[in-house]
């Protein structure tokens, strides 16, 4: 990862094919649309951008044929040689958790991304056979910690016996994992843009963090520098629906990947 954001920038680009934006770019609400949504997006996007991240309920709700275009975006992000960051907030324990690490983090199946993104709150143990899972495989997981919608605060600020919110905890145990790790752990934190500067104390991650909220929900570069620092080491700023706005035309899109690219650099 850090490879690929020396060579492209840290920009993480969003696949989401909300039906808002298929019927902005003049597309039916089925999978032939769905298609040409995303397929058109990640041969511009991946070519550009370090991090695809393709948000997988959107093709979930197309069922079977849904999932065969996922695996398409997949594919066609690694041949334009970009990283898959699958969202697919999974989260779970025991054998279910171990069905989701299969399918997601484990051999090359179809479905098997570079990374996830994960839930914590069946309690961060229930991952630990994911994180072993990926780092055997030479891929990370984003575990979710202060995520950039409002309504999260409420769990995730609240204080725990030891004085600590959730989210502080989430960082502290991923801190914990990545303490032996080079110059970037391979297991990483999902901290929205939008949250308070100071509000979390990220000096001892040493991961990456998927800071959601750029762009649509209003964050700027000046608000990603407040709240994880100047250098914004790891940080990846994701935009999806402010990016995937400016298609279909290829051009247009391209220009606004590059656009973001600039701003961020």
């Amino acid at each position: 990862m850090a490879e690929k954001i020396r060579e492209r920038g840290p920009l993480c680009a969003g696949i989401d094919p909300h039906p808002g934006l298929l019927a902005d770019w003049g597309l039916e609400q089925n999978v032939s649309g769905l298609e040409e949504f995303a397929l058109s997006a990640v041969r511009i996007l991946a070519a550009e951008a370090a991090v695809i991240k393709p948000q997988s309920a959107f093709f979930e709700a197309y069922g079977a044929p849904g999932i065969a275009v996922l695996e398409q975006v997949i594919t066609e992000a690694r041949l334009a040689g970009a990283l898959v960051l699958l969202d697919v907030k999974r989260g779970d324990i025991g054998s279910t958790m171990g069905a989701y690490t299969s399918a997601y983090l484990d051999g090359h199946g179809a479905l098997a991304a570079d990374a996830v993104t994960l839930s914590p709150y069946l309690g961060f143990g229930s991952l630990t056979a994911a994180i072993e899972t990926a780092r055997a495989q030479g891929r990370g997981v984003i575990v979710l910690a202060r995520t950039s919608n409002p309504e999260a605060a409420e769990l995730q600020n609240a204080l725990l016996p030891n004085g600590k919110t959730v989210a502080q905890s989430i960082v502290d145990q991923v801190a914990a994992i990545n303490a032996d790790a080079g110059t970037l752990g391979d297991v990483g934190v999902v901290v929205g843009a939008t949250v308070a500067p100071g509000e979390l104390d990220l000096g001892a991650l040493n991961g990456p963090i998927l800071a959601p909220g750029f762009g649509a929900q209003g964050a700027t570069v000046s608000d990603l520098r407040a709240v994880f620092g100047h250098e914004l080491r790891g940080v990846l700023p994701a935009s999806s629906r402010d990016l995937l706005r400016r298609g279909p035309d290829p051009a247009a899109l391209r220009a606004g990947v590059r656009e973001i690219q600039a701003s961020i650099r």
